[in-house]
């Protein structure tokens, strides 16, 4: 049960509200609607979340980070989120699954989970070899920025869903 108080767009008014009925008309999902009880934050993450988007990524690279950000901080909103959102990115549910395990038959995803794993295990204090593997496969600087942005993007979501015991409403997905 959610632990703080959610903004509803149907009968709620204020900053909250409109954004929710604005913007987010669309997408008004649990996760949004407990955020919107801090309107700016919501607006911010919304900015921040838009901005590491810059091209250097591509859609399913920006799910494996999600999927493994959420996998290692045990975020269970998010898991169900993201999974609905890879699949339709063009993953099928057990590439879903496997990227969740760390693994992945595609040569250069998998050199992303396991950067992106180094970073979460490290606190971002990869090394040099972990870096140049990284851009053996194929990534450049703008590609490491845009994989910590997603990080970073993916990290406060899982923490606010813990603090907040966001209720799922996507799918749930099984444990790994």
């Amino acid at each position: 049960m959610p632990r703080l108080k959610a903004v509803d767009p149907t009968t709620d008014s204020g900053p909250g509200a409109d954004i929710l009925n604005g913007p987010l008309k669309d997408k008004q999902i649990n996760i949004f609607k407990g955020m919107a009880a801090n309107p700016g934050v919501l607006e911010a993450f919304l900015g921040f979340a838009g901005g590491v988007k810059t091209g250097a990524l591509s859609a399913q690279e920006h799910e494996i980070i999600a999927l493994t950000t959420a996998q290692k901080r045990n975020c269970e909103y998010c898991l169900a989120a993201h999974t609905q959102i890879a699949q339709g990115a063009g993953f099928d549910e057990e590439t879903v699954l496997t990227i969740r395990r760390g693994s992945t038959d595609n040569e250069k995803h998998q050199s992303l989970i396991d950067f992106v794993s180094a970073i979460l295990d490290t606190n971002g204090f990869v090394s040099d070899q972990q870096l140049e593997e990284f851009k053996k496969a194929g990534y450049d600087d703008a590609a490491i920025v845009e994989v910590i942005g997603g990080i970073t993007v993916n990290t406060f979501t899982n923490f606010f869903n813990h603090v907040h015991e966001t209720e799922i409403d996507f799918p749930v997905v099984a444990t790994v």
